[in-house]
Order: structure tokens, then sequence, then C-alpha cells
């Protein structure tokens, strides 16, 4: 190898995608201490710490009711069990988005229906779910239910969405598993619709060690169905059980880990926006970099653009990857052209919006932790591929 083949090597930088060990790193003695502490008390299945965190979330948020639970995924599942969704019901989810927002509907036995999304906020079209809706009514479907995601971090267009399900007797639940933190106008996200699904995935802007996930509600039938839901369909008594429920409680050690991360999650919130802005100003002039409904304040799950038609985007990829840039594509097969989903219906005007994104987008290193240097220097490798 030539010397300078050898500085080539050298120069390329190491930089993870997103890096929890930095945030680890900030409180690894609290979380130590917290993880230590919850074990020592042996009360490893809803221990104290579940009760205590469920009242934080529940006052970050400013909902009425929180139920912490395995994942975000099954939190999903809890509340279309709790409102006994089933064969014969259509629930409209967006057709670009990862695959539990429709697996959960068809886990029921009902039918999820896909609906567009719009191109600039990569969240639920209002007026794809209007003609969704007719179409299924038109059908003799009975549509019950609307779960929009707030994809990449930032809140769908609840205002829109929630007039649209009122107008036709549905209920909304949020999937708010990428933007917990976030906010749209005077509510956090939290407050929206029926319910707000969230999760806890370590890569989440608010994660465990592990999986899991919560609810939040400000409708106490409801709460009370899903902590009944939540462990086996429970009555007062925990051998009669008095619903089908499931096996979904959180962990105590879990729990104790997300104590201590919500301490600094304000913090950290505050430096995904800085992040975001730079990457904006950097980059604006050479792709389409995301936008921000307004009133809306995004977790920044992702950071994610548009490439541009003319841009090859494995290519791009690859030429990133060799400067030591990561990336990731969020997600590159609408759900209603997955194989396990070609099934479902599709709304009448079609899904050519996420059909669009999943062949453009891409995804850039996004956590709190990413210093200006290393995203500079990631804004000025994108712009080079981009203008190559």
């Amino acid at each position: 190898m030539t010397n300078a083949a050898q500085k080539e090597t050298v120069d390329i930088p190491n930089i993870p995608f997103i890096d929890l060990q930095a945030q680890r790193e900030r409180i690894a003695d609290k979380v130590d201490a917290a993880v230590l502490n919850a074990v020592h008390e042996g009360k490893y299945i809803m221990g104290p710490q579940v009760k205590e965190l469920e009242q934080q979330l529940a006052e970050f948020t400013g909902a009425k009711h929180c139920i912490s639970c395995s994942s975000g995924t099954d939190s999903l599942a809890m509340v279309l069990m709790a409102k006994g969704v089933g064969p014969g019901d259509a629930v409209f989810v967006p057709a670009f988005t990862f695959v539990a927002t429709a697996e959960v509907v068809a886990w029921v036995g009902a039918t999820a229906y896909f609906v567009d999304v719009l191109e600039d906020s990569f969240n639920m079209d209002p007026a794809s779910l209007e003609q969704a809706i007719k179409d299924a009514q038109e059908a003799g479907e009975n549509p019950v239910g609307v779960i929009p995601v707030d994809l990449f971090g930032q809140p769908a267009d609840y205002p829109a969405l929630c007039a649209i399900a009122e107008a036709n007797n549905l209920w909304v639940m949020a999937d708010s598993a990428q933007s917990f933190g976030g906010r749209l106008g005077d509510k956090n996200v939290g407050q929206w619709g029926l319910a707000t699904s969230t999760s806890f995935f370590p890569a989440k802007p608010l994660g465990c060690y592990g999986d899991g996930g919560a609810l939040f509600t400000d409708d106490d039938e409801l709460a009370e169905l899903l902590q009944s839901v939540r462990v086996h369909g429970k009555g007062g008594y925990k051998y009669d059980n008095v619903r089908i429920g499931m096996n979904a409680r959180l962990d105590t050690v879990q729990a104790a880990i997300l104590i201590e991360k919500l301490k600094i999650f304000p913090s950290e919130l505050d430096a995904r926006d800085a992040v975001a802005a730079r990457y904006n100003e950097g980059l604006k002039d050479v792709v389409n970099v995301p936008e921000l409904i307004e009133g809306a304040r995004s977790a920044w799950a992702q950071y994610t653009l548009v490439l541009p038609e003319n841009v090859d985007r494995d290519d791009f990829a690859a030429s990133c990857k060799t400067a030591g840039v990561p990336t990731a594509v969020y997600y590159p097969i609408p759900l209603s052209q997955q194989t396990g989903y070609k099934k479902f219906p599709v709304v009448s005007s079609g899904t050519a919006v996420s059909e669009s994104l999943a062949q453009s987008v891409i995804s850039l290193p996004m956590h709190p932790y990413l210093e200006a240097g290393t995203q500079d220097y990631i804004i000025e490798t994108v712009r080079k591929v981009l203008e190559a």
C-alpha cells in the first residue's frame, strides 16, 4: 500500500448513523445506578418505576393517562383490541410507513385500507383519506378508524385529518412512534385523537435499551380497557380474564432507564432542532430538504432528503459510504406493494406519491450528539456527490 493510499484510508471518518453511545456516556452513572436499583429491588415486572414513568410521561405530554407497554407495535394493537376492531372493519393507514401500522390491523382480522401521503411532509394526505373513506363505504366496508403516522418525527396534519374522521364518525389513533417530543400548534404529541401510540425502541428519539412503548389518552374508559388488555384481559381479579388480551407489560428495568433518559430529553430535542437547521441551511440549494407544516415541531427521528430524479439513489449511497458517511432508506417499498399486503385495498386515486418517495428518499445521520464539524463534513460530502 502506498503512503497516499494509507493517508486516504486514515482520513475517512467513522461516523455513526445514530450515536447511542454518546448519550450513554453522558448519563452512564445514573442509568447504571437506576438499573442496579431495579435489579436489587427484585420487582422485575410492573415494579414501582413503571408507575413513576407513566406519571412523568403523562405530565410531559399533557395527556391525562399514560399506559406503558412492551413495544410500539403492541401499543397500536392494544387500542384496536380495546375498541373491538375485527373482521368486516376497515382502518385507514398510510401506504408510506413502517409495516407495524398495517400489521396490527391484520392481526385483529380487520382490513388495512391504504391511503397516499403528501410529498412535502411524508404524512397522510387528507384528500386521499377522504377519497378512501368514500371508496370503502361504496364497497360495503365498515370504516371505523384512521391511523395517521408521524413519519420521521413530524406530527401529521391532525386538525385536517381529525375533522374528516369526525365527519365520518371514525376515531383517530396517532402512530407517533417516531415523533414523541414533537408538537403541533398548542398540543404536544400525545394529545391528538382518541389515543396516541409511541415506541421506545433504542433508535427512537426517546429510547430504552430494548423494546418498549406507551399509549396516551384523555379517555378514562379507554385507559381502563387498555390496562386490562395489557395484562391478558384481566378483570378485578387476575384469574378472571374478562376480555381477550395480551402480555404487553413494560419491564421495570426499561422503565428505570427511561426515567433517566427523560431527564435529558428536552435538551436532546433542542439539539435535534439545531442539527436539522444546520442540514437545511447547508443543503437547501442542492436538494429537497424536509419541510415542517405550520405550527409543527418535529422530534427529528430521521433527517430525510428527497433526491432529484436524475440522481441514482444506490450510487449516491455508495459514494457517501466511500467517504465515510452512512445513509439509510426508510422505506424502499410502499406497504401496498409488499408481498404480505397486496391483498388489501388501496384508495382509488392511487398512491403515486408513496411510490415516488419510496424510490427517492434517503436519510442522513441524525442524533443529538452530532458535532458541528462532523456535520459540516457530511454536508460537504453530500454536496460533492450531488454536484458530481
